[in-house]
Parts: structure tokens; C-alpha cells; sequence
């Protein structure tokens, strides 16, 4: 009680974080934490909970909930990890903390907390591991930061012993003058002097842009320094300007604060405001101006009633395809927590930056480094950064500018190297971070812990310049087989489950591999054929000892052209986007025995068997740069068996004297066979190519295809298509199927 006073009263006075860790018996833990937000004179109501049990009378949410947290402030949260402790949650919960407030973590006694296993491990023993092959690693290194770090009280909940009482007796925090208004803003002055710091006023600065459609603004900031703020006073300013502004979030709280700013500004203005509701208003009228409003963002991605401005708060918590849809309002705005806080990986960050800078918005950026709920030298934060690796940077480019294939030395780098050596740890991390839009903070653990994950590297100079994270997958007992077969779920495995529970193969968890989970390559050394030389290294390491390597991620023309000039072969196509990348994700193989050949060969001929099917239903919207990759990348040649009738059928459309609709079907194999096992490469262009896509595999309204494809008419796209038809008909059919084609001619 009195660790946990001191702790508060030194946070309040230095407008810092403390931690304080409870370590025992669950229920002393818990016992104590009560009485320690007591003694800090905490109140519940401005508590939160996050664990198991709700033994404390305020909010309360499981771990797998702590993204109710993000875009919050609270002035404690408890984080109960005696059943488990999820790196994703520590990231999410740790950044609701205000200033003079406390983090309180509960865990059992810190020297056998890493050699327990929790419910955390028990994710990571993908069969045919099991939770005993899981290491402790993660949670020995977290347990060093907790010891090693300031602002860090420990306290053995079980005898009362304080290992550390974390104080750091800091000077109190300074009044920071407020930033100068910018002197030539088109927001009104009363705007400008509601921002605490330069950052901020530079971030609503740059929202003035929205008040012309065509524009779009990004605000990056850590947790703590006020974007949401920024955009509450851009969107008052907005509505009294007359704009109608639409703001959405994950959920309403997340959004919270940007309603709170607006509101305030509107009452400093003056302006006569009606809301929807007295507390936590989600509609704000300003008379005879503009409004601003919330919609979730299921119903926000269809903009309801043609908003002006789009507000999108803690955009990287959302899919990337949703993001995506916001691309259609007139003028939008994306605010996003940098370094893993969301919790979410880095999809915006990764893949959505490129659709933004490709739309017709004209982008302005701002980026926030300084702190506003708290201090700029608060030890919370530092800690969570270095626990979870959450600042984790790649090598600088000058040190692997010069890399090349020829330079560079292949490591296989144990988990023993990693935890031995924290710079290449941060340099292998950092690498992944900044080029997957997948890589969140548990995947840290995951690399430490995972028994079946394995990682390789490319160095130049010592330096990490590229990475391969391998998950083993396959070699699976009958029951687990069974267990998919039947649609029960089996961690991991990905490319057996898909090949099982999809595709009805019961086999296919019997031959064993290494899918490539990860791959990712420096940018300062990219396009120089790095990424691939690293994928001959692991085929020449493990081709003896597994019987095929895959991958299965997000699919694009680039990507899939990528893999198959590495010899993987498509075996699949998803059916429904993935809700992350916003793609069509492809699965790869490269077989590296006979089982493993088997296995390619026999889902190779059933995907093109289906392929033509499913292009003209659930995948009618896919790109179709990436069916003509996929199809490519394939190594079964599709049959061409066409009927006499069908073969007069197709020789007839050119000259005019049948019809593709008649029965698309030959039509249909005519332009897989070419897209797949193109007897003449160079027989037709990209654009006819996609043609043959658009309209013969997927059916699409001629109107579209033209429109689509820069066609001048309709009648031109249909006369293009019929010259496809003859020249594949010519390069396909037999003498007699030409001698048909020329006497309609």
C-alpha cells in the first residue's frame, strides 16, 4: 500500500506512468491490487480490469477484449496474467494509461514464471507439438525488463517483500507553453488555442486540406500524443466551416475523444449546438452550418447520406479492405497509432499506404512524437517499447546499401543466438515489423517460443539484411487428420488444414514441410534478387529432410510473379478475401520429394479442374492480373477436350455466326489452357489477357469489361475479343477447326 501511494504520488508530480507488479498467489494478487488502488487513491470508475475475473467493481474485459481500450485514457488498469499474458493485450492496455496514473500487473511468482505454461503457450503448440515442446523465453526476457527497468516496482504479493519500490524521484513536470497559432490558418484562432503542443497544431493544420474535396490526410502518432484531439478540433472546425463530417472508429469509445474535442471547440466558438444525447453524443448539429457525426464502420464504409469528410480513427485496428472503401468519400482523414500498439499488425501501414498514395486524393501527412498525456520521459513507455520489441528497427540503410546475393553470408539464427545477441534480435524483428502488415507483438513470443517455428537469415556485414520465418507444418497422427477432416480446428498446419478441411483431402497432413510464414527483405536492398537467393538457401537446407516448402499469403501479380520464378506452384485460390490484407490469398507449393510432388500434382489438376467455375461465381471480382498470375504459376496443364460441337461453336464467334453466351463453357477451358500452359507466350497481350479474364472466366457485363479495360465501344471490346478467340482457335484447334474458322470469315 504504501509502494503503491508513493508510486502515485511521484507519477502525479512528474506527469509520468509507474508500474507496479503484484507477483504470487492469485488471490493475494488480487487482494493486494485492491488495496493498492486504494491506497493511490484511485477510483474505480476510472479503472479497468482486464483479466479473467472481475474481482474488481469497475470495467472489466478478458484479454482477447483489450482492444475495448484503444483510443481511451484511464487513470489505472489492472492486467490479470496468471492464466495468461498475450503480448497483444500488454500493447493495447498499457497505452490507456494517463499520466499520474498506474499500470498494475498481476503474475505469478516471477522466478517460476517462465517455466509455467500458460494458456498464452498453449496456442503456440501447434500439433503434432504439444504444450510441453513450448519454451519460456519470452516471458524470461519480460521478466528481465520488469527487473531491469525504471518507473518498475516489484512486490511479492505472498510475504509483502518489495524486490523494487520503482521509484525514480523525478523532477515535477514543467507547464509547457502552448504552440503559436499558425498566422495564415483557415481555421479560426479559437481552433489553435485548444492544442497543447506544436505537434498538434501541425496535425490540425494539416485537416484544413479537407475542406476541399479530392484531399486526404494521414496523422501517425504514438499512443499518448493526442491525434485523436487533433481530429476532434479539425471536425468542429470542419462543421462550423459547413462541412457534414463522418467520423467512425472500431467502436464508439475509441472514438470518444474526438467527440469530446469537438464539442469543446464548439462551445468555444459559440456556435449553437443540438446533440443526439447529454453524455457521449454521437451527433453534434451546428445551426446553420455543418455537422458531426459517428457511424460504425461497417455502416461508415457505405457513407450514409454523402458525407463531405470521412474521420477514420485508429484506422490501423481496421481491415485494409474496409479502409479501402473510405477511398470513395470526397475528402477523408486516417489517424493511426504507430508501432504495434492496435495490437492489429501493420496493414495500413504496409499495404493500405500504397492504395492511398495510387487513389485520386492528394495526401497531406503529419506525424506527432510529443507526448501530451504524458511526459516525455516516461518509463512506462519506454519499457513496453523494449518488452515488446515495439520500436524494433531494421539495420540503418547505409549498412546494408551495398548488399547483394553475392555478399551476403545465409544464418541459421536459434533462438538461443537471437535472445544472446538483442541487436540482431531487434534487427530481425524490426525487418519483420516494417515489412509484413501481419506482424503484431505476440508474434515476438511466437518467435522466441514456437516449436515449430524456425528462422533464417541473410547478413551483410554482420547485419540482418533478410529474413525467412519457416513454421514446420504436415506430418500429423490419423486422429489429427480426422480431426480436420471433420472440420475440427487444429492450430497452425495452415496449408494442411486448407488442403484437408477445403479441399477434402484427408492426405494431405501426412507428407511433412516448412511453409515460409515470413519473408522480408531490407528496403535499401530490395529488387536485387536477395529475397530469392535466401529461398534457395532454405530449399538447400531442408530439401532432404521435408517433403515440400510452401507459403500462403495475400495475393498480387507482383507476389505471385515472385514465388513463381522460385518454383512454387499455385494449389489454391481463397474464395472470400482475407478481412487484413483485403486480397484473394493464394497457397504455393514447391515439392521437394516424390510425396511432396504427389501431393502438388494431384491438387494442381483439382484447381484447374474447379478454377474456371469459381472465377464466374465468388472470385468474379478478383483482379484480373492475379488470375493471370495464378494461372501461370501453375504446373498441371489443363485439358483441352472440347467436343466437335463446341469446336464449331468457338470458330463461329469470330466471324460473327455464333455466340460466346450459347455455352460459355469452351470458352472458358480455351482461355485457361492458354493462361496456364500457353502454347504461344507472346500470342496475346496483357490486355487481351485480361480480357479473356473479365469476360469469358468471369462473366462480367460487357458494359464493365469496356469501361474497365479503355475499350472506345462496346462493339470495339467485342470485336477484340472474337480476334482472341480466332488466334487461340488457330493456335488450339485441330487443321479441321481452322478450315471451320476460315469459312466464316
Amino acid at each position: 500500500m504504501d509502494i503503491a501511494r508513493s508510486l502515485r504520488e511521484e507519477a502525479r508530480r512528474a506527469n509520468e506512468r509507474r508500474l507496479l507488479v503484484l507477483a504470487g498467489d492469485p488471490d493475494r494478487t488480487r487482494a493486494r491490487a485492491k488495496a493498492a488502488l486504494d491506497a493511490a487513491d484511485v477510483p474505480l470508475s476510472e479503472t479497468t480490469l482486464v483479466g479473467p475475473e472481475p474481482f474488481l467493481d469497475c470495467e472489466h474485459h478478458e484479454q482477447s477484449r483489450a482492444g475495448e481500450l484503444l483510443g481511451r485514457t484511464r487513470t489505472a488498469v489492472v492486467l490479470d496474467a496468471h492464466e495468461e499474458l498475450r503480448p497483444d493485450a500488454v500493447g493495447r492496455t498499457v497505452g490507456a494509461v494517463d499520466g499520474g496514473g498506474l499500470y498494475v500487473l498481476l503474475a505469478p511468482p516471477l522466478e517460476r514464471w517462465p517455466e509455467e505454461r500458460d494458456g498464452f503457450d498453449d496456442s503456440l503448440a501447434v500439433p503434432p507439438f504439444g504444450v510441453g515442446d513450448v519454451t519460456g523465453h519470452f516471458r524470461r526476457r519480460f521478466v528481465e525488463t520488469l527487473r531491469a527497468h525504471r518507473g518498475i516496482a516489484v512486490v511479492d504479493a505472498d510475504t509483502g517483500t518489495v524486490e523494487r519500490d520503482g521509484l525514480t524521484d523525478p523532477p515535477p513536470s514543467r507547464p509547457v507553453p502552448g504552440p503559436t497559432p499558425p498566422a495564415d490558418a483557415a481555421f479560426r484562432p479559437e481552433t489553435y488555442a485548444q492544442c497543447l503542443t506544436d505537434d498538434q497544431r501541425d496535425a490540425v493544420r494539416a485537416f484544413e486540406s479537407l475542406r476541399s474535396d479530392g484531399s486526404a490526410v494521414v496523422v501517425e502518432a504514438d499512443r499518448g500524443r493526442g491525434k485523436s484531439s487533433a481530429a476532434g478540433l479539425a471536425a468542429g472546425a470542419l462543421a462550423v466551416a459547413g462541412r457534414d463530417v463522418l467520423v467512425t472508429a472500431p467502436q464508439y469509445r475509441s472514438a470518444g475523444e474526438v467527440f469530446t474535442r469537438a464539442r469543446h471547440l464548439l462551445e468555444a466558438l459559440g456556435a449553437d449546438v443540438t446533440r443526439d444525447r447529454a453524455s457521449e453524443p454521437q451527433h453534434l448539429d451546428v445551426a446553420g452550418a455543418g455537422r458531426v457525426r459517428y457511424a460504425p464502420p461497417a455502416e461508415a464504409a457505405g457513407l450514409p447520406d454523402d458525407p463531405d469528410v470521412v474521420v477514420v480513427d485508429e484506422a490501423a485496428a481496421l481491415p485494409v479492405r474496409r479502409l479501402e472503401q473510405f477511398l470513395d468519400a470526397p475528402a477523408v482523414a486516417f489517424t493511426t497509432t504507430v508501432h504495434g500498439y492496435e495490437g492489429a499488425g501493420r496493414g495500413f501501414s504496409v499495404r493500405f499506404r500504397d492504395r492511398l498514395s495510387e487513389s485520386d486524393h492528394a495526401v497531406t501527412e503529419a506525424s506527432m512524437t510529443t507526448p501530451i498525456r504524458y511526459g516525455d520521459a516516461d518509463p512506462v513507455e519506454v519499457w513496453a517499447f523494449r518488452a515488446l520489441l515495439l520500436d524494433a528497427r531494421p539495420p540503418v540503410d547505409p549498412l546494408v546499401d551495398e548488399a547483394t546475393p553475392e555478399t551476403v553470408d545465409y544464418c541459421r539464427l536459434s533462438t538461443a543466438d537471437l535472445l544472446a545477441d538483442e541487436h540482431r534480435l531487434r534487427e530481425v524483428f524490426g525487418l519483420l515489423v516494417l515489412a509484413h502488415y501481419r506482424t503484431e507483438p505476440s508474434d515476438l513470443a511466437r518467435l522466441l517460443d514456437a516449436p515449430n517455428l524456425t528462422v533464417r537469415a541473410l547478413t551483410h556485414g554482420g547485419h540482418v539484411v533478410a529474413v525467412a520465418l519457416l513454421a514446420r507444418e504436415g506430418a500429423l497422427s490419423a486422429a489429427t487428420r480426422v480431426t480436420m477432416y471433420d472440420g475440427g480446428r487444429v492450430r497452425g498446419n495452415m496449408i494442411p488444414d486448407v488442403l484437408t478441411t477445403q479441399l477434402r483431402d484427408e492426405a494431405a497432413g501426412v507428407p511433412v514441410g516448412q511453409r515460409v510464414l515470413r519473408i522480408a527483405t531490407h528496403a535499401a536492398a530490395r529488387s536485387r534478387g536477395l529475397g530469392s537467393r535466401l529461398l534457395s538457401e532454405v530449399r538447400a537446407e531442408f530439401a532432404e529432410r521435408v517433403d515440400w516448402l510452401g507459403v500462403g499469403y495475400g495475393a498480387t501479380p507482383e507476389l505471385v510473379g515472385f514465388w513463381a520464378e522460385n518454383g512454387y506452384e499455385t494449389l489454391h485460390l481463397a474464395t472470400s478475401r482475407n478481412p487484413t490484407s483485403g486480397e484473394y490469398s493464394v497457397v504455393m507449393l514447391d515439392p521437394c520429394s516424390d510425396d511432396g510432388a504427389a501431393l502438388a500434382a494431384r491438387h494442381g489438376e483439382w484447381f484447374q479442374d474447379r478454377v474456371a467455375a469459381v472465377l464466374s461465381d465468388p472470385l468474379s471480382d478478383c483482379d484480373p492480373d492475379v488470375v493471370r498470375a495464378v494461372l501461370r504459376a501453375t504446373d498441371a496443364e489443363p485439358p483441352l477436350a472440347l467436343s466437335d460441337w463446341e469446336w464449331r461453336l468457338v470458330a463461329g464467334v469470330p466471324g460473327g455466326a455464333s455466340i460466346l453466351d450459347t455455352d460459355p463453357r469452351p470458352f472458358r477451358e480455351l482461355a485457361c489452357r492458354h493462361l496456364s500452359a500457353p502454347a504461344d507466350p507472346d500470342a496475346l497481350s496483357a490486355r487481351e489477357e485480361r480480357l479473356l479474364v473479365r469476360k469469358v472466366l468471369q462473366a462480367r457485363p460487357w458494359a464493365a469489361v469496356t469501361d474497365e479495360l479503355g475499350f472506345v465501344s462496346e462493339r470495339q471490346c467485342m470485336r477484340t475479343l472474337g480476334g482472341v478467340v480466332e488466334r487461340l482457335t488457330r493456335l488450339y484447334g485441330d487443321p479441321w477447326v481452322r478450315e471451320e474458322l476460315d469459312s466464316h470469315q
